[in-house]
């Protein structure tokens, strides 16, 4: 493989995402992305499955530690969607150099920020457990399972930055083997770890790390693939203007994500709150467990509109708008039809799926159905609301989008959370997400139809 070789397959897949049907063209990127995002969910997923069968207090610690998953996922999505937005830009306007330099800077610089993170997070575990929501009963199981986690903090953030960069530069398939390989290898090793070696919670957490740092392997491996943007120390580039770019391109990520763990923390301290006595590493476990389906369920809509921004990157940077308009109504009703199905099946099947995780459990079981069924109701609305910030972000309207970005679990979800348990208790914590997302919505609905117009006056002249 040599230079010559590398231009043309570039040129190759540009002629491909700026004149291919547009529907099958997202449908193309979308299913690796897809698979991807339901990978990373079952990551989420699979710890909580198998520590179900420990006990409650292990479900709930696994919970808490949520909140730390969630930080590496905001620093990851911030590198990875703020590099990869100004490399699918830089390949539409077939400026490769420049590619390659935001290539290896987006990628050094969260390896460099995840060591330093998990070292800190390390020393002070007990103080940050607490932080995120831990009561003395979770304590001991949010320490055991984060021990493991801060250890491979560098590797499974950049690790999403180079699943992300893959992606954007229109090669989503690298990005799923390598998320996909490391998702398979955890299942495999968690009932190993936490049943036959009989290393309980922390088997779960070693079988993470481990399936997550091996992910990494494949995914920098796939960057040295022929037709992608290799990654070379060389190119690291650590200026203001290239981090100039990697923020306009990443702040909405990093502040939606950002606000996932405010209100995840948020969340496990009204829980405790709002429970029984005696009942609270019960309800922390039913909102841990409801946001796991919940983010599974709707990584499918993510990974569709994962697959439909390197298209719009693409064509945005080659001035082809009627293309990215296309795209972008195409993702948003394909979006809304499937949350609608999600949404009913779920809404049916409540009890049924909580109690997989822990049926020993009744309050869970409880909590949790009515929880998830109160989402449900709303679920629906979201596919124009991520499709709209999806748009905003890939074509650079940094502050609208990162705005967006803010408002389901940030502008509208905190204060759900704090004032509707105070109207009506627990009830009301189980709403809240949904009153957020109906009101994300609501906000979402004018800049959809305003960018709408925009584009289609720029398809015109």
């Amino acid at each position: 493989m040599n230079a010559s070789d590398d231009q043309r397959k570039l040129e190759e897949r540009y002629q491909l995402m700026t004149q291919a049907p547009v529907k099958r063209l997202i449908l193309k990127m979308a299913v690796p992305t897809i698979i991807s995002m339901l990978v990373t969910s079952i990551y989420n997923m699979v710890d909580s499955f198998f520590v179900g069968h420990l006990s409650t207090e292990a479900v709930a610690g696994v919970g808490v530690a949520f909140a730390y998953m969630a930080f590496i996922n905001a620093c990851g999505f911030f590198f990875g969607h703020g590099s990869g937005n100004f490399i699918s830009r830089a390949l539409g306007a077939r400026k490769s150099d420049n590619a390659g330099k935001m290539a290896a800077t987006g990628f050094f610089s969260p390896l460099i920020l995840g060591a330093v993170a998990g070292l800190l997070a390390l020393t002070f575990s007990s103080s940050l457990s607490r932080a995120m929501g831990a009561t003395e009963q979770i304590l001991p199981s949010a320490n055991t399972y984060l021990k493991y986690i801060f250890l491979a903090t560098p590797f499974m953030m950049s690790s999403l930055t180079l699943n992300n960069q893959l992606r954007l530069q229109g090669n989503a398939r690298f990005g799923m083997i390598g998320i996909a390989s490391g998702a398979l290898l955890n299942i495999a090793l968690d009932p190993l770890f936490i049943f036959v070696f009989d290393m309980g919670v922390s088997g779960a957490s070693l079988a993470t790390a481990i399936s997550q740092c091996f992910g990494w392997c494949v995914l920098l491996w796939g960057t040295s693939r022929e037709g992608n943007v290799h990654i070379k120390f060389h190119n690291f580039t650590p200026t203001w203007e290239y981090y100039k770019q990697i923020i306009q391109g990443g702040l909405p990520s990093l502040a939606r994500q950002a606000l996932a763990v405010i209100a995840t923390i948020c969340l496990n301290r009204m829980a405790v709150h709002y429970a029984e006595p005696g009942q609270e590493a019960s309800v922390v476990a039913a909102f841990s467990i409801v946001t796991r389906v919940i983010m599974m369920s709707y990584a499918l809509i993510i990974g569709l509109g994962q697959g439909f921004q390197p298209v719009c990157g693409y064509n945005y940077g080659a001035k082809l708008y009627g293309r990215v308009k296309e795209s972008y109504m195409f993702c948003l009703t394909l979006s809304t039809a499937v949350l609608i199905v999600l949404g009913t099946v779920l809404y049916i099947f409540a009890p049924d799926v909580i109690a997989l995780f822990r049926s020993e459990d009744p309050e869970l079981i409880r909590v949790g159905s009515h929880a998830m069924r109160w989402q449900c109701i709303a679920f629906p609305l979201m596919g124009m609301c991520t499709a709209t910030n999806m748009l905003l972000q890939n074509i650079n309207y940094t502050w609208q989008a990162t705005f967006l970005s803010m408002c389901r679990q940030g502008i509208c979800f905190l204060p759900a959370v704090f004032i509707a348990p105070w109207l009506w208790g627990l009830t009301g914590l189980e709403a809240a997400q949904a009153i957020a997302d109906i009101m994300t919505f609501l906000i979402s609905l004018p800049f959809a139809i305003h960018i709408i117009k925009e584009l289609s006056m720029k398809s015109r002249n």
